[in-house]
């Protein structure tokens, strides 16, 4: 069994850094996969990719049950590989075949998968942090022990629904974690061009909730500050917001990196590459005596998964004519 630390989350051994690498290399892999698909145009539909981003999904929902909910947005293919959604279903889903997550309805940014407790990724901007609000106040009410978790870019903390949300979460004690991915750009416009102030983690005293800034490069410290936060909201001390500093190797969409965008975008990207959450890991695990040849042997798997959810994919039948309008009208009933 793991330890507990002072911090009161548990020690971290080779075993749980270790799937966290494997986390974390998934994801990367299967969205390199993803953009190469899109740039032959293989795939269609639009694909928002968190290429460097990989240590918030990873070290959020290891703190998490399986009954947790998590509420993400247009950027989410890292939260449902980490909260346990199935790859080969997301690769048919953004391939829009009907063995896909939503039946190829729904493409890269409607990913959904129930028994995991991911209910539905939207594409538009703030809207599942009310939900995740919504979810943890159904939670509370029916008395479970059940977390939900809305992760979501800083620009969303421009908009009224996050204010709103960690209002209401705050005055009612809500078992809800925010988590602010923060990549310090919303679509093309940096964080320095939006607000006068970078200074997102102050809105959680303003609201009254707990509320922290941290490396959203280091898996541990994600995993440590949301065991916490979980902790405290399974235990009805109620929400936390976590602003996970970051960023996105590739543009708003698209696998391209956008290096024209801003006149600080080449340098800033060569400066986070420095913090790839991925090398870090395997660098700690490698000065704890893992031989690197059990580090590669965790890409080698993680590519080898990802290679067959992609034939899984393209070897899966279209959706028949026949669904095209289900879930379009509601179902006419008796008088």
């Amino acid at each position: 069994m793991n330890r507990q630390n002072n911090s009161g989350a548990p020690s971290l051994l080779d075993e749980q850094m270790m799937s966290f690498l494997y986390g974390m290399q998934r994801i990367r892999l299967a969205e390199e996969r993803i953009g190469e698909l899109v740039a032959s145009r293989e795939v269609r539909t639009p694909c928002h990719l968190s290429i460097g981003q990989e240590a918030i999904p990873v070290g959020v929902c290891a703190a998490l049950n399986e009954d947790d909910s998590l509420w993400g947005g247009h950027r989410s293919h890292g939260h449902y590989l980490a909260k346990g959604g199935d790859l080969n279903a997301m690769m048919a889903e953004i391939f829009g075949k009907a063995t896909g997550c939503a039946r190829g309805r729904g493409g890269s940014m409607h990913l959904v998968a129930p028994a995991q407790g991911i209910f539905g990724t939207v594409p538009l901007v703030a809207a599942t942090i009310p939900l995740a609000v919504g979810a943890a106040l159904s939670g509370k009410l029916r008395g479970t022990a059940q977390v939900a978790v809305a992760f979501f870019g800083d620009g969303a903390t421009d908009e009224g629904h996050f204010h709103e949300s960690l209002n209401l979460a705050a005055l009612y004690r809500l078992p809800v974690v925010f988590v602010c991915e923060n990549n310090l750009y919303s679509t093309h416009l940096t964080l320095k061009e939006r607000r006068v102030k970078d200074n997102i983690a102050e809105s959680a005293a303003l609201h009254g909730l707990a509320g922290m800034a941290l490396d959203g490069n280091d898996v541990t410290a994600v995993y440590r500050a949301a065991h916490q936060a979980v902790q405290r909201a399974r235990s009805g001390e109620g929400p936390t917001l976590l602003e996970c500093r970051t960023y996105r190797w590739r543009g708003h969409v698209g696998p391209a990196a956008d290096l024209g965008v801003g006149a600080d975008r080449r340098r800033e990207l060569d400066e986070w590459q420095r913090r790839d959450p991925i090398a870090q890991c395997r660098a700690l695990l490698g000065a704890g005596g893992v031989p690197f040849d059990v580090l590669d042997g965790v890409t080698a798997k993680a590519r080898e998964e990802i290679e067959a959810a992609v034939t899984f994919a393209l070897q899966s039948p279209a959706p028949d004519e026949s669904e095209l309008l289900q879930h379009v009208y509601a179902a006419r009933r008796g008088c």
